[in-house]
């Protein structure tokens, strides 16, 4: 029997495609593939979610996009961070950083009391 895939947490969509797209521009597909690879296929993300969450960011001025060819000759848009998208993205990591840290002491400390 074959593990569950994990899900994605709220929220942590945009810190994902953010951290993806600063490797270099990618399309959408490539995004998505990208996140499975490096995860080993443990997190998937649904085109549903990437989609709008790319087209959200772009209008947050955190991406930039363009028209390209895929490496299969199909036309792609290819997305690239912005300065500003550094920025988040920085901001981003700091946050989730900071976030895994306080959970942990949770999890490590014994029952309060």
């Amino acid at each position: 029997m074959s593990r569950p895939v994990v899900e994605l947490l709220p929220g942590t969509l945009d810190l994902l495609v953010l951290k993806t797209l600063a490797w270099g521009p990618a399309h959408g597909l490539g995004v998505l593939r990208s996140i499975e690879q490096v995860t080993r296929g443990e997190l998937q993300i649904e085109e549903g979610a990437l989609y709008p969450a790319l087209h959200r960011l772009e209008e947050q001025g955190w991406l930039d996009a363009e028209w390209g060819i895929t490496d299969k000759n199909r036309r792609a848009k290819f997305y690239r961070l912005t300065t500003a998208g550094r920025r988040q993205l920085a901001a981003e990591l700091s946050r989730w950083s900071r976030y895994a840290i306080v959970v942990q002491l949770v999890l490590d400390s014994a029952a309060a009391g």
